[in-house]
């Protein structure tokens, strides 16, 4: 078999919160005016990507590891993580604030819900003036603060907001109380889960009048009350992987491509580009792939050698 970049058909979600730039901006096949989520690469149950291009266009993701793993996971991952695809990406289209939410780590996913935990992160791709984040508390914080400030809707003032600007990072260990804001388009990159707690949703109905479920009491032991400091700075070297977030669970370079960058891979792990501004060319094995904005493509282990050429903005994901 010989393997080739992947891409999947986008999985799209419509939220109440969604809007219309993940088709404005990134050339999604979206036909509502609320679409919130492109779910890019998956293996969540009920929304398992399937191919798009080549030889395996049609296979769903976990068919090809099933029959491939260690030539697609890579030695590493499969060793570490079996048949199981550790990560989940996504663009994110926030036309009105998002819920206030927290993750849970492994542990508690595990024993809750047979899950992995959910640590993330986001790249800021696009943001309306004024726009901001919510990530974690002012101060150091507890229970019982964050439980009295809940019930009398003042949650938001224990909490901190962030300015935010195209290129900012935010790295979202599990506990983190968090809150992607109005007028932001987010590339995110996370564990395989799709477990949320939802601790605050600004008293907002759906189309029919009704709220979202909440989740209070499972969020108090998931929650870390301590203040946190999120965001990441980085370099950017054009031409060069340039590490933004480096944790258990992924990696993640920013590369400025300007011209052209070889790549010489060991096999260890699958490769993942999220093309998040300009367009450029993938060269493997004398076959040229075209990649735009908006675009995420999976680089099977099993591809040792490649070239970039072009001029645009590229997140690079592995696991170490």
């Amino acid at each position: 078999m010989k393997f080739y970049p992947l891409q999947f058909q986008p999985i799209l979600k419509e939220r109440i919160w969604g809007g219309t730039k993940l088709k404005s901006l990134l050339n999604k096949p979206i036909s509502s005016t609320i679409t919130g989520e492109s779910w890019e690469l998956s293996t969540v149950d009920g929304d398992v990507s399937v191919v798009a291009n080549g030889d395996f266009a049609g296979e769903s993701l976990t068919d090809i590891i099933n029959q491939y793993p260690n030539e697609i996971l890579g030695t590493k991952v499969f060793r570490d993580f079996g048949k199981q695809f550790p990560l989940l990406f996504k663009y994110l289209d926030a036309r009105e604030d998002l819920s206030i939410q927290v993750h849970p780590n492994d542990k508690l996913a595990n024993e809750r819900h047979n899950s992995f935990g959910k640590t993330e992160m986001w790249y800021v791709m696009q943001a309306d003036e004024d726009s901001n984040l919510i990530v974690g508390f002012k101060k150091d914080s507890n229970a019982t603060e964050y439980v009295e400030n809940l019930k009398n809707k003042t949650l938001l003032s224990i909490l901190d907001t962030v300015p935010v600007e195209v290129g900012d990072v935010f790295f979202l260990e599990t506990g983190t109380v968090h809150a992607i804001g109005a007028g932001l388009l987010i590339a995110e990159i996370q564990q395989t889960s799709d477990i949320t707690y939802r601790l605050y949703d600004f008293d907002r109905v759906d189309a029919n009048g009704n709220t979202r479920e909440l989740h209070i009491d499972l969020a108090l032991d998931a929650i870390n009350y301590n203040r946190t400091d999120a965001k990441k700075s980085y370099s950017k070297e054009v031409n060069a992987s340039n590490e933004m977030v480096d944790c258990n669970y992924f990696t993640t370079n920013f590369i400025p491509l300007n011209g052209t960058m070889n790549f010489q891979k060991e096999g260890k792990s699958f490769q993942v580009y999220m093309c998040t501004e300009g367009n450029f060319a993938l060269e493997h094995d004398g076959v040229e792939y075209q990649y735009n904005i908006g675009d995420t493509f999976l680089v099977p282990a099993a591809i040792s050698k490649y070239q970039f050429s072009g001029n645009a903005s590229i997140l690079e994901i592995y696991i170490k």
